[in-house]
């Protein structure tokens, strides 16, 4: 009985506040956060992230999400440049089963201000479904006086699935000291990204018992930055979100650091120059996240896991989500000539 009640708190609370998924590396899906970062810090970017959370409570939740995006320019350092993406995702939560699947297109058009500064603004059009598994799922005109039993009817609970559309849209900025045009192994990086995304302008309808129930428009403001260390190998690279939808918020804020591996360094035998990155970051009144990134040429590898510091340790024992991701980009961030500013988390 117990565990009928928790997981029915838990999916309704899901339903009616934490209605959006996320991600504890954020910056791994960036259209995930805002529209307009299609295009903001990389030439071409792909990523493929994984979340498993919550395994010591009973059912997983299980989240997978993909994204790519690129510039379109033919001038080989334009005042102004288009840039277009698409993200997915699909996410599976508790016995019931609760699945979100959401694909969408973002566009979005960048200006460079001057050398340093950049501005973007992007849109961004999708389309999501959710459905429910009801099979493993207990209601209260099921229970006979004594106990249980799903033998007996459980009434009218609603259809099984819906499908809706879904609008957004995106500002961001961008800072970068160099301009773009020195070495990764120069390790003299000073630059910073800032965002802000909104999403479900449409305010599309969430009820699996046809009811006007609408989806909270969520808002998203987000940065990061790389901000090196003179005269060493070390560099601090800061990080937060800030995301707000209806009643709830999420407040992720924390820093990595980054050692980088010379490019023709003689010790490791890399060519492509290599990075390694280490941290943490704390979700308010949630969790702490611990957090590597391998950086090797144009390739990518993340790995965190979230140690769950709020009141759901008693069932959860202190554990939380395990998330894997890897991302490519393009042109090489450490060859020659292209900027340590865009190698940043």
């Amino acid at each position: 009985m117990k565990n009928i009640v928790f997981w029915t708190m838990i999916l309704f609370a899901g339903m009616s506040k934490a209605q959006d998924i996320h991600f504890s590396q954020f910056y791994m899906m960036p259209l995930q956060q805002n529209p307009s970062m299609a295009g903001a810090l990389y030439e071409l970017e792909a990523n493929v992230i994984y979340k498993d959370q919550w395994r010591a409570v009973s059912s997983p939740y299980r989240t997978f999400g993909m994204g790519y995006h690129m510039r379109f320019s033919k001038k080989k350092k334009p005042n102004g440049y288009l840039a277009a993406g698409a993200n997915f995702f699909s996410d599976q939560a508790g016995d019931g089963n609760l699945g979100t699947t959401k694909g969408g297109l973002s566009l979005a058009y960048h200006i460079k201000a001057d050398t340093y500064n950049s501005f973007g603004a992007g849109l961004y059009g999708g389309y999501f479904q959710r459905k429910i598994d009801y099979t493993n799922l207990t209601w209260a005109s099921q229970y006979d006086g004594l106990q249980m039993n799903t033998s007996l009817p459980a009434g009218d609970v609603g259809q099984a699935n819906y499908s809706r559309f879904d609008l957004g849209a995106g500002i961001n900025w961008t800072y970068n000291n160099t301009g773009g045009d020195i070495k990764v192994a120069g390790n003299n990086d000073l630059n910073f990204n800032l965002g802000l995304g909104v999403f479900h302008l449409n305010r599309p309808t969430v009820s699996f018992l046809g009811s006007d129930d609408r989806l909270n428009m969520r808002y998203v403001f987000h940065g990061n930055g790389v901000i090196s260390l003179s005269n060493s190998n070390w560099a601090v690279v800061p990080g937060f979100m800030y995301a707000r939808q209806g009643p709830s918020q999420e407040i992720y804020v924390g820093s990595l650091m980054r050692y980088l591996l010379s490019q023709n360094s003689k010790f490791t035998g890399f060519k492509n120059g290599a990075a390694l990155y280490a941290g943490a970051y704390m979700r308010m009144r949630d969790a702490v996240t611990a957090k590597m990134i391998i950086e090797y040429a144009g390739w990518a590898f993340g790995v965190s896991y979230d140690v769950n510091v709020s009141s759901l340790n008693t069932a959860s024992n202190f554990r939380g989500g395990l998330e894997f991701s890897l991302r490519f980009v393009a042109p090489n961030p450490f060859s020659s000539g292209y900027g340590a500013n865009n190698s940043r988390y």
